[in-house]
């Protein structure tokens, strides 16, 4: 247990000197977009591809692809039912910044750093279902419900979702595990070393782009979202470690990915259909907040 606080906390305090280093002014707003590149571009598909060349993948646990979808799904009827009585654009908001799982960015440096190989792939098969509805299906739904022209379609949502180069890591490499096809050893020796500056980076990323702006009057929504989002959260989380029939490390991933904040796009999507972008970022960056808690305690109880 020690050794998890420990770990967490350093978690933490990277998170917290990238956000005071932003305030001391020795990052500024465009440096948080360069190490975003750096995080999506190089080191998570280095990390994926270090952990996934350490497991033989079986074809069975490419369900965990689906589990992502239909966690996404969950989540995203949750947000339309919450909000029944109101108008179709809280439904939309809803739908938005109550779904979606930032995986990449967030989840990946606790498993990496805590989790076996195949927790890691498990993670990653969770993250590939979960991009197929945060690159464009979720925001295409939202769309559907607010009324709005001209949504994307499933050929531009398809481009996009390969366009992302974690997405097609986890795609090569899952395949490439499956048929028990090993990469040269250089490529592996020079992924290890990327890949082991993932979680340093991007959880510096996080404490960059962290900001909260929200107005008094607009604190229930926050709450409201928020407080369905984390219920439904630990209840699929302890679903998984206690009903999920999958070997323990399987399980163990599960209910951890699944209590991870809420997806670093939503706000960008929001922002496209025209909805409160400002509310939807501090969402975002509380779901942060109330994750790093959520996960260190799930990490001290399973581990």
């Amino acid at each position: 247990m020690a050794a998890v606080i420990t770990k967490a906390v350093a978690f933490v305090a990277i998170i917290i000197i990238g956000y005071l280093l932003k305030r001391a002014g020795f990052f500024e707003a465009k440096d948080f977009y360069l190490i975003s590149r750096i995080v999506i571009k190089i080191t998570l598909p280095a990390a994926i591809i270090s952990n996934f060349s350490k497991i033989t993948m079986e074809t069975s646990l490419l369900f965990i692809c689906i589990i992502g979808i239909l966690c996404n799904i969950m989540t995203i009827v949750a947000g339309y039912v919450m909000n029944l009585k109101r108008g179709k654009e809280d439904k939309a908001f809803a739908m938005l910044n109550m779904s979606g799982y930032n995986v990449g960015n967030f989840t990946m440096p606790f498993v990496q750093s805590f989790l076996s190989p195949v927790g890691f792939a498990v993670t990653s098969l969770f993250d590939a279902g979960n991009s197929v509805m945060c690159t464009g299906l979720t925001y295409s739904l939202a769309g559907m419900v607010i009324g709005e022209d001209g949504k994307p379609s499933l050929l531009k949502m398809i481009k996009k979702l390969f366009s992302s180069v974690p997405f097609d890591t986890y795609v090569i490499m899952t395949i490439l595990s499956i048929l028990n096809i090993k990469l040269p050893a250089i490529i592996i020796s020079l992924s290890d070393t990327a890949g082991g500056a993932n979680a340093f980076l991007a959880l510096l990323m996080l404490g960059i782009g962290f900001e909260i702006r929200m107005e008094k009057e607009k604190l229930a929504k926050i709450i409201q979202i928020l407080s369905g989002r984390y219920l439904i959260a630990i209840l699929v989380s302890v679903a998984f470690y206690f009903l999920a029939p999958f070997d323990i490390e399987i399980r163990r991933a599960l209910a951890i990915v699944s209590l991870g904040p809420v997806s670093s796009v939503a706000p960008a999507f929001t922002g496209a259909l025209k909805g409160d972008v400002g509310t939807a970022s501090a969402i975002n960056s509380l779901s942060i907040v109330i994750s790093i808690v959520a996960i260190t305690i799930a990490l001290i109880v399973l581990l």
